[in-house]
């Protein structure tokens, strides 16, 4: 069977999780480098800190890596990698284009400069989107400044970023079933993000990218790739771009894929493949006790 293993980002994080990695034996010395780099614990994150930026990307990454982890050691193996958003570090981790230390650093450096966003510029936003026309969603975000399609997660599900009274007017106009502001510290994946990209960007020059083992799909192209110049290139732009989800999905499914494994907290990213292809079937590993995957 041809198996993605899928990486959550951001929003899935929860109080407790990873916590049963903490007893497992392989996850003690990345645990300890972990504590040593980042100056306190990613398995347990408090109330106040679980969902700041600089505390979260760095946690989900740790705990869908440990997973991963866990899995080689079962002796699975996926045929192809993809994550939303922060979890494209995860894919490329699970690849092996990325070291643990280097993607911990790269993702920690990551969340610092994506909060301190939110810090200097307030009037940056987010909001969900459910149930729309998606042509005048489109409309709206071309006539109205300062606001784009975030996340395009599926055919009725999107996010939408940009200065937060433009995206209040395009969830006003467009009438949606259901729109809900989001609660991240600023305008992700769009041009509000230019100045942390630049500054991330001059540290991601110098990281060396090794050669997949597996493809690994893009959040800016939708498609796999094998080639570790074209994988860090999407990388650099992915602060500023669209997650192209939606799209992921349905190349995956294109490509011959089969069955879809989300590695790490919550099951976001499986209903999202739910609804965008249904008959790729969907598994959920997010602790050691789950099922392992086929």
């Amino acid at each position: 069977m041809t198996i993605a293993w899928i990486y959550p980002g951001q929003g899935s994080q929860a109080i407790g999780m990873g916590k049963d990695l903490r007893d497992w034996e392989g996850a003690a010395q990345k645990l300890a480098l972990a504590v040593q780099l980042l100056g306190w614990d990613p398995l347990a994150l408090t109330e106040a800190q679980i969902d700041c930026t600089r505390y979260t990307q760095p946690a989900l990454f740790m705990v869908s890596a440990l997973l991963t982890d866990y899995l080689y050691t079962q002796g699975r193996t996926p045929t192809c990698t993809a994550g939303h958003s922060l979890g494209e570090y995860s894919a490329l981790y699970a690849a092996g284009v990325l070291d643990f230390e280097t993607g911990l650093r790269l993702v920690a450096l990551r969340g610092q400069l994506m909060d301190a966003v939110g810090e200097g510029d307030p009037a940056g936003g987010m909001a969900a989107v459910i149930g729309f026309d998606r042509a005048k969603l489109e409309h709206l975000c071309e006539v109205i400044p300062d606001v784009a399609i975030a996340n395009d997660n599926s055919s009725d599900q999107v996010v939408i970023t940009g200065h937060v009274d433009s995206v209040k007017a395009v969830c006003e106009q467009l009438k949606a079933k259901r729109a809900v502001p989001l609660k991240v510290s600023g305008a992700f994946h769009s041009r509000f993000m230019q100045a942390a990209a630049e500054r991330f960007a001059r540290a991601l020059e110098t990281v060396h990218f090794h050669t997949p083992q597996v493809p690994v799909y893009s959040n800016c192209t939708a498609v796999a790739s094998r080639d570790p110049h074209v994988l860090k290139q999407a990388l650099l732009a992915q602060m500023t771009s669209p997650v192209r989800w939606r799209e992921t999905v349905l190349q995956m499914a294109a490509d011959g894929i089969q069955q879809v494994v989300e590695i790490g907290p919550g099951n976001v990213l499986t209903g999202l493949v739910k609804r965008t292809v249904p008959t790729l079937e969907r598994q959920n590993f997010s602790t050691l006790s789950s099922s392992l995957p086929a």
